[in-house]
């Protein structure tokens, strides 16, 4: 009975957590990842679960990038089982990576076809666990990804074809600029190997990148679904990939935009009191649910502008950021929803409806290591 209660007051939105120390929210949130990937036969990590139909199936896009965190953990408190659980989720990849070299979009329940920006982000789980095992297999992986990225890239950086089965069309010659995030990958690529044909896409992509952003840090087509009032979560990957592939590639201009745009959210944050679940062009909020996995991945930007820029005022944004979402977490009650993070605040708002995303899960324990001083977090990925 406590267990229902703890459930329809959750769903309700009237649960609210006293945010404790990092570590107490960090711990919850991966036994939450951990039991994600125990819900799955595979060894990949279940893509949520949903307070109606339960766990869904492995979603490969999203285990490529949790493989960093898991690591990332591993090292924060010296406990060998996440890194042995970071590579079962790096075997399955490779199981499930295409002929082509590509990674599928959707989960393994859908239909295999081809998604750049889902290829990118497994690129980073493939590194890491290269990077812990040295297992050659692994980057032979990241290597095929990666040559099917170049492949399918247009002579002016941006990916047009093979985008997704499930994102939103939109006219050509526009292409989806969140594919940033991939290039960041590319870079990575182009380090552990030592091929410059991958530095070159990414310099090429954050080049067509660039040459699209608005001066007020604006950048157009960066959501699946409505590319005028994009998503935080979309927004967000953009900053992080146009942030980190700036910072390797030495393109100052890249992270200048990004604080522009960081900027105008935090002061939307403290004129609000609370971010939104979506942005148009000038950064007016346009809903009024809350995308808790933008939140996430928003903080994780500011906290890294704190150790590049040495600019405090970032790192107290994003721990003031962490808070809220702090507060959305359940500690307690339903292992299936302790520790968890909503795609929406609340839970029924359009982004994830229902559902406890293990992204967002990802890119909140990301935060929390670095609000807890685990600098390396959030920089493989």
């Amino acid at each position: 009975m406590d267990m229902l209660v703890h459930s329809v007051t959750d769903f309700l939105g009237l649960r609210r957590t006293q945010p404790q120390h990092a570590q107490a929210h960090l711990d919850a949130v991966m036994g939450w990842l951990c039991r994600a990937q125990d819900a799955s036969p595979d060894g990949g990590v279940a893509r949520m679960y949903h307070i109606k139909t339960g766990w869904g199936a492995s979603y490969p896009e999203t285990t490529g990038y949790i493989i960093p965190t898991f690591i990332d953990f591993a090292r924060f408190v010296d406990q060998r089982e996440y890194i042995d659980r970071a590579l079962r989720m790096a075997d399955w990849e490779i199981d499930v990576q295409m002929p082509s070299g590509a990674v599928q979009g959707g989960t393994v329940a859908d239909p295999p076809t081809p998604a750049i920006f889902n290829t990118g982000q497994v690129i980073f789980g493939w590194l890491a666990a290269h990077g812990i095992a040295g297992d050659p297999r692994y980057l032979d992986a990241a290597i095929r990804a990666g040559d099917f990225l170049c492949s399918n890239q247009d002579p002016d950086g941006a990916w047009r074809r093979n985008l997704s089965a499930f994102c939103s069309p939109i006219p050509k010659p526009d292409s989806y600029c969140y594919n940033i995030r991939t290039a960041w990958a590319l870079v990575l690529l182009a380090e552990a190997t030592g091929d410059a044909r991958y530095r070159a896409a990414a310099e090429s992509n954050l080049a067509y990148l660039l040459s699209r952003a608005r001066p007020n840090g604006w950048v157009p087509d960066n959501c699946l679904t409505d590319p005028t009032r994009p998503l935080l979560h979309t927004i967000a990957y953009t900053a992080q990939g146009m942030l980190e592939t700036g910072l390797l590639v030495g393109r100052p201009r890249a992270l200048d935009l990004v604080a522009v745009a960081c900027e105008h959210l935090a002061r939307a944050f403290e004129r609000h009191g609370q971010m939104h679940g979506r942005y148009d062009r000038h950064w007016v909020p346009t809903t009024r649910w809350r995308c808790l996995t933008g939140e996430a991945q928003l903080a994780v930007v500011w906290f890294r502008l704190a150790q590049i820029t040495g600019e405090r005022r970032w790192r107290n944004r994003a721990v003031a950021l962490i808070e809220q979402v702090k507060r959305t977490q359940v500690l307690v009650g339903d292992p299936n929803i302790a520790g968890g993070i909503k795609g929406s605040q609340p839970i029924y708002g359009w982004y994830g409806k229902y559902q406890y995303l293990n992204w967002a899960a990802k890119f909140y324990a990301d935060a929390l290591m670095l609000e807890a001083g685990h600098r390396q977090a959030g920089t493989s990925g």
